[in-house]
């Protein structure tokens, strides 16, 4: 059986590869029937054991391997792989619908050997009614890639992946299942271990990279970080990726690189599938320089060919940032991972931490909503105050815990009992914070970084590297900063004017009309939160509850100068806020405009801040009557706030101004305030 299992990995690496350690014990392990988890580091090559075992298993008579991927990349990857193999591969996913019919006739027909599926396909009813019995009654081998998705300790957790402990308690005991990550720590291991039985047997590896050099450069300012990619990725080897911790920053990353020369294309959880495959392959052929990227290009990429990796800002945790650092170095003699330290990095960081769980209020909030009532998504967000896909995450995790149930578009609450696990979400919470901590402890630390990387993983093999910055005693990649560089992207950060896109439509059931007749035109943002220069004044201005400052007045009347907004403006009027600071600063705008400023809307109501509301219909609630404009102004008018984040506070008053009889509104605020992750 080695002598087959050598030739059939001839046939995807090569005529001179040979097994690394541990590669044909978990394939021995697997093929003879047992159980694995396999951790190891990217690149060692764990699509290499269940591909060939399920070869070798195929050919003893078994039935089809059933292979659960998180991502497109790595199933497109798998699928090449397992074609130089002579495996009949497929896979059934949400890019290729039109091909399901045929493919569950095939899976009926025994004519696929191998069938890649997304964690979602397990709460797919085409899927469990046509495609499951068959696949459940005939598996030859369950392989669950990435594995560590499937326990709430791991940094990636996914509730889908829950799904799968109830499928293998399901498969008959015959049946072997090999689960696969190169990120878990002991008690993600031991989660892990639980949920897909006490029989698996545990194939651990050292985490070394021998070819990454690994550098930590503390920049807080964000123009600094700006002026040190445009000087240094031209001095870097190969193809790389910069990593973002937010789209909003992703996108100005790689508008700022591309205006300096550097080929560079974005790739966020927001890029259409179809770009996402040509960024992916145009990286493969090595005809890009650069992707700059969200975590949405993580787990499962395989280019052995990157020889860099930055960090924009710094991840959540040292799991998540050795499993991205670690696309880089997998076929190349040398690589460089470096994190450059933001002072953003914290807020950010936090902020996904507190929307990671929601809480048992509002938990219940919604359990009691769908007690003895069948209600929509957009029913729910009437009821409860959590973003779309907080909510979605939420029902996700109750389904699978079988708290509630879910037919045709509507969810409804199940007869199981349930109790919210408070004692274990206060604990993944800790465990969160403590590793968002351990990330500033790397960034601190003068040992080993490679040393301190796999500790966090509990490797018990790591050991000083002799490569990174703090074993050498020096850089690995040049820390300067050109002043020029420096001047320039601040300007940039300046400039970088952001649109400021208009609402279409109302909530459902808001019984309002048409904001397709009755809404504003696309209008401007001077300045992203958080970002130097600009922001900086408007940071001051909104914590201290203080004037802004006349350079704001000077910044955003260019901006609208080179906006040149169409129709042309004939007036201001501005948001009031309690301060009457946002009234005080459109005043002064339109003197330098040389426009009429109209004190035109008037606070009727006090609200809550719009920023603790989470989702549309408790947005717009929360400002539903809370404004009343005064007199009626027929010409085009600039509507000026001072932070913008749901829209829906500029919409309303957009819309009540449309209603009084103005022409058009185009809208004008100081500060983009919304966060929006990978």
């Amino acid at each position: 059986m080695r002598d087959h299992a050598t030739a059939l990995l001839h046939a995807i690496a090569g005529p001179d590869a040979g097994f690394r350690d541990g590669q044909w014990e978990a394939i021995e392990e697997i093929a003879n029937g047992g159980r694995a988890l396999v951790v190891q580091r990217t690149g060692w090559g764990k699509s290499a054991v269940y591909l060939i075992a399920t070869r070798l298993l195929r050919d003893k008579g078994a039935g089809p391997t059933v292979i659960v991927s998180p991502l497109l990349a790595l199933m497109r990857n798998q699928l090449e792989m397992a074609a130089r193999m002579d495996l009949r591969a497929t896979t059934v996913n949400s890019t290729n619908r039109e091909e399901w019919d045929e493919i569950f006739v095939q899976i009926r027909n025994g004519e696929i050997d191998l069938l890649l599926i997304s964690p979602e396909r397990l709460n797919n009813q085409s899927f469990l009614r046509d495609a499951f019995p068959r696949l459940s009654a005939s598996m030859g081998l369950l392989v669950v890639d990435e594995a560590h998705c499937i326990s709430d300790w791991g940094h990636d957790f996914r509730p889908d992946y829950r799904r799968l402990s109830r499928l293998v308690t399901a498969l008959p005991a015959t049946v072997p299942i090999l689960a696969t990550t190169a990120t878990a720590n002991d008690r993600v291991v031991r989660d892990v271990a639980d949920q897909l039985g006490s029989d698996i047997g545990v194939f651990r590896g050292p985490l070394g990279r021998e070819s990454l050099a690994l550098q930590v450069i503390r920049m807080p300012n964000k123009a600094d970080r700006l002026a040190w990619l445009a000087a240094t990725l031209p001095t870097l080897p190969g193809a790389g990726i910069v990593y973002c911790l937010t789209i909003k920053d992703a996108h100005r990353v790689g508008l700022w690189l591309r205006d300096h020369g550097i080929q560079a294309r974005v790739y966020t959880g927001g890029t259409d599938s179809d770009l996402r495959l040509d960024i992916e392959d145009e990286l493969s052929r090595g005809t890009l320089r650069t992707v700059v990227a969200t975590s949405a290009l993580g787990m499962g990429y395989d280019n052995p060919h990157i020889h860099y990796v930055i960090h924009f800002q710094s991840p959540g945790s040292p799991v998540a940032y050795y499993q991205q650092v670690g696309r880089a170095g997998r076929a190349v003699d040398r690589s460089f991972g470096v994190l450059l330290s933001g002072a953003e990095d914290r807020e950010i960081q936090d902020y996904f931490i507190n929307t990671a769980f929601p809480g048992e209020e509002l938990t219940r909030k919604v359990l009691d909503a769908l007690t003895g009532s069948e209600l929509k998504l957009t029913d729910l967000e009437q009821v409860v105050n959590l973003s779309r896909s907080r909510l979605t995450g939420m029902l996700k995790v109750l389904e699978v815990e079988e708290a509630v149930g879910r037919e045709r578009g509507t969810w409804f609450r199940s007869g199981s009992e349930w109790e919210y696990p408070k004692e274990r979400v206060e604990s993944v919470v800790a465990e969160r914070r403590r590793e968002r901590d351990a990330m500033t402890d790397y960034i601190a630390t003068d040992q080993c970084l490679m040393e301190f990387l796999r500790a966090q993983l509990d490797d018990p093999q790591a050991a000083p590297c002799g490569r990174c910055a703090n074993c050498i005693g020096e850089p690995v990649v040049a820390t300067d900063i050109p002043e020029d560089l420096r001047r320039e992207a601040l300007e940039f950060l300046r400039r970088s004017h952001l649109p400021l896109e208009p609402r279409q439509m109302w909530p459902a059931g808001s019984g309002l009309a048409s904001l397709r007749k009755e809404g504003s035109e696309e209008g401007r943002i001077l300045a992203l939160w958080g970002d130097p220069g600009w922001a900086e004044l408007i940071r001051t201005a909104v914590n201290g509850n203080t004037a802004f400052a006349d350079e704001l007045v000077e910044a955003t009347a260019h901006m609208i100068e080179q906006w040149k907004p169409e129709p042309v403006p004939t007036w201001v009027t501005a948001v009031p806020n309690a301060a009457g600071t946002v009234s005080d600063f459109a005043e002064h705008l339109a003197g330098r405009l040389g426009l009429e400023f109209v004190p035109a809307v008037t606070r009727v109501r006090e609200r809550r801040k719009q920023r603790t509301m989470q989702n549309s219909a408790q947005q717009f609630r929360n400002v539903h009557g809370a404004f009343a404009v005064n007199g009626n102004r027929p010409g085009p008018v600039l509507l000026v706030d001072d932070m913008v984040d749901s829209r829906w506070t500029l919409t309303m008053v957009g819309h009540l101004l449309r209603q009084a009889g103005t022409e058009a509104v185009l809208p004008v605020a100081l500060a983009d305030t919304s966060q929006r992750s990978g």
